[in-house]
């Protein structure tokens, strides 16, 4: 299972221009915020680990974070009896 982070690892690349190098995997992408970010058109606020809402996009997660991350995202339990 992928070691769980939060989003510094973003928030480093967006402030270190020679890190960007290293995304080429995002490069229109990443010019675009790049440009937005300088602008100050967008912030990049810290997001704690227990914050970050793809992860029930793209990890396995425990039952509890599977149900914080459901509430959070205003999902509801479509197995429940309406």
């Amino acid at each position: 299972m992928p070691t769980p982070s939060d989003n510094k690892s973003a928030i480093d690349i967006a402030y270190n221009p020679v890190q960007h190098d290293r995304t080429e995997h995002v490069e229109m992408d990443r010019h675009f915020i790049k440009e937005k970010f300088e602008k100050k058109i967008i912030r990049l606020p810290f997001v704690r680990l227990e914050d970050q809402l793809t992860d029930i996009l793209i990890k396995a997660v425990c039952r509890r974070v599977f149900h914080d991350l459901l509430t959070k995202l205003d999902i509801g339990d479509v197995y429940a009896p309406t």
